[in-house]
């Protein structure tokens, strides 16, 4: 056992306080962080519970969209019925993650910052993880790679982020966000999350002490049409091991505007412009689909274990896309 302090702020100001002291981390579900305590990958001095801030709340914004507070749960999220109304790619993806327990604990600024499932990174006994010791090297670049990245990594590192509700978060153009220390910002998701380059330990673009205190779905005009699509190894509880969310604006039969990100293939949720620059302007069939599934995946670097995670991403982009678009 690794003996911690626990604080409960009840208010905004005394837990920034808390968590700026070094070596304090935030918990809202426990749903990521106690796994890694009890693996003894994350080992705070203190806790701070964000529980008490009431940050709950569902909520319409004046532009139309969604503001959602950290602390809301994922079941809530998922089964609000403006978010299956309005933004069924996120419903979907939240439902397709976890269990319906974890689900029920599991807070929205929790699953942004969600660790990897990296083996590697989990295991305390392998020393080489440039996650939990940078400068130790990475054992995945020349271990088991089966559910690695074949985009966005680098030299340091190839885990694989884990999150569903990322993926569609990016597809919705949503955005975090954040008080802090040095003040209130908003950061667009797609650029929340970091790739590994040569810091594999920086995740985030968050500093020490920073708070999520909520999302904004924006009232975009894709977001009813969106669908999310999820490979991997079993029906329930498991993660990707490859997943597509997609969203796009139809007039008629022509895409005037299109969103698509993957999970489980990339170190971060990822975003191809490429793919979505292929379909505007263009009528949405099955062959445009490939194509942009294509493009899609031509800077993926697979290793010998995970080439299939290319063909996978693949179809499961035309099968978003197919569902987004309505195509049979």
């Amino acid at each position: 056992m690794n003996p911690f302090g626990y604080v409960r702020p009840a208010h905004e100001a005394a837990a920034l306080d808390a968590g700026s002291e070094p070596d304090s981390q935030f918990i809202a579900g426990g749903t990521g962080l106690v796994d890694l305590l009890r693996l003894g990958v994350e080992k705070p001095a203190r806790l701070v519970d964000l529980n008490a801030l009431g940050w709950d709340k569902i909520e319409p914004t004046q532009e139309g969209g969604l503001y959602v507070g950290a602390l809301v749960k994922n079941s809530d999220l998922a089964w609000h019925p403006e978010v299956q109304r309005r933004y069924p790619v996120l419903s979907e993806a939240l439902l397709a993650g976890a269990s319906p327990q974890l689900r029920n604990m599991a807070s929205v600024g929790g699953n942004l910052l969600q660790r990897t499932r990296c083996g590697y990174f989990r295991d305390v006994g392998v020393t080489e993880c440039n996650k939990r010791t940078p400068g130790s090297g990475c054992a995945a670049l020349g271990g088991y790679v089966r559910m690695h990245a074949v985009l966005g990594g680098s030299e340091h590192c190839i885990a694989v982020h884990p999150s569903d509700m990322c993926v569609a978060l990016v597809a919705l153009d949503a955005v975090v966000h954040v008080r802090g220390p040095t003040g209130a910002r908003i950061v667009p998701v797609a650029e929340f999350h970091v790739a590994p380059g040569a810091h594999p330990e920086v995740e985030t673009v968050l500093a020490r002490g920073d708070i999520v205190v909520g999302i904004t779905l924006p009232p975009t005009p894709f977001a009813r049409r969106s669908a999310y699509v999820k490979a991997r190894d079993r029906a329930s509880y498991a993660f990707a091991l490859a997943s597509a969310a997609a969203a796009m604006h139809l007039e008629g039969a022509v895409i005037r505007e299109a969103r698509v990100a993957f999970g489980g293939i990339a170190t971060k949720p990822w975003r191809s412009k490429e793919a979505e620059y292929v379909m505007r302007g263009e009528p949405a069939t099955r062959a445009l689909f490939e194509r942009a599934a294509e493009v899609a995946l031509r800077e993926a670097r697979p290793r010998s274990g995970n080439e299939f995670k290319v063909a996978l991403a693949q179809r499961v982009l035309v099968r978003a896309l197919s569902r987004a678009g309505g195509i049979a």
